[in-house]
């Protein structure tokens, strides 16, 4: 039997899910097993067409829709594998040096845009690509130039596309950044909502794929100490770099700065309209904003 407090929580959630669907500014995060076959690791041309018919539709309710996409250095080996043959191995568990991953995201930044534009194209919108890096937003000039590129782009009706400039940052490859890259995104565009689609449901009190008696968390009012001690130890996926740690840790910069966030599953991509519309979805992190925020507390 539900507990008074578990009934107030829960209808919480419901009233709080129904604002959604007035969130004008969102920021939308994939990550690369979101955008790759997973027996082969190359790209899914159906799911990338299918995510962007889905923010199109979002943009053409009137909403500013900002694409933070990982899969530059996948798309990157994809076309080097094909055009070289298959890339060297490497004697420690397969890893491949810093700089050949670097060499594939130069490569494949390109090649992904080219691919986003075109499916963007068939659905009538306009993108531009964003490139960059932790010090862009740690920077008082960077990070005001960047704010005034992204304001312009959204007054252009244009949809955005961000990556971590990956060909000369690091930082990306070892904690997997851009779930923080997102935040700050969000952050720097005073956006009001960020979604970040995983391979995972949302939070959960352990990491279900090694405890089956973790419990599922839809709905978190308050970031804390407990709440981030959940994702001590995860890991990401074996074709991203993040894992729940680094998505609480962009909870906190999104939450902080006055953004709602919510972690879902991208097996469905038709979930964002879900979310939109209220249904309840993912794992719903309430906007908690810092009178004295500031994003250099987060990044430097």
């Amino acid at each position: 039997m539900e507990t008074i407090s578990a009934i107030e929580t829960r209808d919480r959630e419901t009233a709080y899910r129904q604002t959604l669907k007035d969130r004008k500014r969102i920021v939308v995060k994939v990550g690369s097993s979101s955008l790759l076959h997973p027996e082969t690791g190359r790209l899914d041309y159906h799911r990338i067409d299918l995510l962007a018919r889905e923010l199109s539709d979002l943009k053409n309710q009137g909403k500013d829709i900002i694409l933070v996409s990982s899969g530059a250095t996948a798309a990157g080996r994809e076309v080097l594998r094909s055009a070289l043959g298959n890339l060297r191995e490497h004697p420690v568990h397969g890893s491949r040096p810093m700089a050949e991953k670097q060499a594939c995201a130069a490569v494949g930044q390109a090649r992904l845009m080219m691919i986003y534009q075109k499916f963007f194209d068939d659905y009538n919108q306009t993108t531009a690509q964003v490139l960059m890096t932790r010090d862009t937003v740690s920077d008082p000039l960077s990070k005001y130039n960047l704010s005034s590129t992204f304001t312009e782009l959204l007054a252009m009706d244009v949809i955005p596309i961000v990556n971590e400039n990956d060909s000369v940052a690091t930082f990306e490859f070892s904690v997997g950044d851009n779930d923080n890259l997102s935040a700050m995104v969000a952050a720097v565009l005073g956006a009001d909502l960020l979604i970040l689609l995983s391979d995972i449901d949302g939070l959960y009190t352990d990491d279900p794929r090694k405890n089956p008696d973790a419990r599922f968390i839809p709905f978190v009012d308050k970031m804390d100490g407990d709440i981030l001690q959940m994702g001590k130890g995860s890991t990401g996926s074996s074709s991203g770099t993040g894992g729940m740690s680094t998505k609480l840790h962009a909870g906190l910069i999104a939450t902080r700065s006055g953004c709602d966030m919510i972690i879902v599953n991208a097996s469905r991509l038709n979930v964002l309209h879900e979310i939109i519309e209220g249904e309840k979805r993912g794992t719903l992190f309430c906007a908690d904003r810092e009178e004295d925020f500031d994003l250099r507390d987060y990044v430097e």
